[in-house]
């Protein structure tokens, strides 16, 4: 089967059925993207200019993960879209933060309840 996927985002990790994911939250923010994009919130063209334009800025020293890029490129977007403000998106990180740390080795991580409704 062929993954046209691979022409588009040629640098994503994957096999021969697709994307490849190391850890819960890159499926996740993976996910996010697709749905965005399927939003007509932003094109491939555009992911991929931006993707570009973080994976060249961490420099040639750069130690992040693909995703953590992938990741960045997802958040730059929301805020040049107005999809979040700059301050819902930093008190949405903080809450995972405090729930990840709060959480014991193993388990699922969950936000308050309050913060989940709010998502």
């Amino acid at each position: 089967m062929s993954d046209p996927g691979a022409q588009v985002l040629p640098l994503l990790p994957r096999d021969d059925d697709g994307p490849v994911f190391a850890e819960p939250w890159q499926a996740q923010a993976f996910a996010m993207a697709v749905r965005l994009h399927e939003q007509d919130h932003f094109t491939w063209p555009e992911w991929a200019a931006e993707l570009s334009r973080q994976i060249e800025a961490a420099g040639t020293h750069d130690t992040a993960d693909y995703y953590e890029h992938w990741l960045a490129t997802l958040e730059s977007l929301v805020l040049a879209r107005d999809l979040t403000s700059s301050t819902e998106l930093e008190d949405r990180k903080v809450a995972w933060q405090r729930a990840a740390e709060a959480t014991p080795h193993g388990q699922p991580i969950e936000l308050p309840i309050e913060l989940a409704a709010e998502a």
